[in-house]
Parts: C-alpha cells; structure tokens; sequence
C-alpha cells in the first residue's frame, strides 16, 4: 500500500498526470517472488520498428524501492509520439544511490492490459 502511494506521489509530482485511457501501468516484481530489492527503479519504454532499430522514448519514471516490499505499481500516460505499428517494450532497470545496475527486466507492452514486469539479478 505504501509503495503504491510512493509511486502515485512521485508520477503525479513528475507531471505525468492521472489515470486516462492512454495510460501504461503494472507491476514491477523480483525474480522467485522475493522482496524487490532496495534501491532506485527506473521505468521507460523501448521502441522497436525494426529489427536494426531500437530508440528509447523520453519519458522515463523513476520510483524508489523500500526493501520491504514484493511487488511495486506504477502508472504514467502513453507518450504521443509513440505508433500502434510499434515494438514496444517496458523496461525497469533497479539501480544502487550510486547508479550501479542491480537488476533489470522488460516486458512487451499490450494495449488496455497492465504489463506485469520481473526483475532479474544483473550479473557481472
């Protein structure tokens, strides 16, 4: 419950609005439904047109994790430039203060579905 108030007061503070039809929200869970690890949760969007191109939208959420929690939401409008004709992927990358990669995930956005996202220890 926490986090989800966390996530709201940060999307609506970053100006990225209210719940509309255009919106993209889901969950950002840890692999083997452990606690999401604490630390910095960035959330933005990927673009595949084709398989030789790949751009990264603009919009980007960020969130914190508590270290106390199992699952995350988050919420924020759909950029206007981005195209039905698009590969989109949601991307969360869970980063250290420091900006060290903890773990990462993606999923494939759906349209009018919540995008469930598992996070996977970065391995280095």
């Amino acid at each position: 419950m926490a986090a989800g108030l966390i996530v709201a007061g940060i999307a609506t503070a970053s100006g990225i609005g209210t719940a509309q039809a255009a919106d993209i929200s889901g969950t950002v869970t840890f692999a083997d439904n452990a606690v999401v690890p604490k630390g910095h949760i960035k959330i933005f969007l990927e673009t595949h047109a084709s398989q030789k191109s790949t751009q990264e939208l603009t919009r980007e959420v960020q969130l914190k994790s508590s270290g106390k929690s199992k699952a995350i939401t988050f919420s924020f409008s759909k950029p206007t430039t981005l195209t039905d004709a698009s590969v989109v992927l949601i991307v969360a990358r869970l980063e250290r203060a420091d900006g060290w990669l903890l773990a990462r995930g993606s999923a494939m956005l759906k349209a009018n579905t919540a995008t469930d996202i598992t996070l996977y220890k970065a391995m280095y």
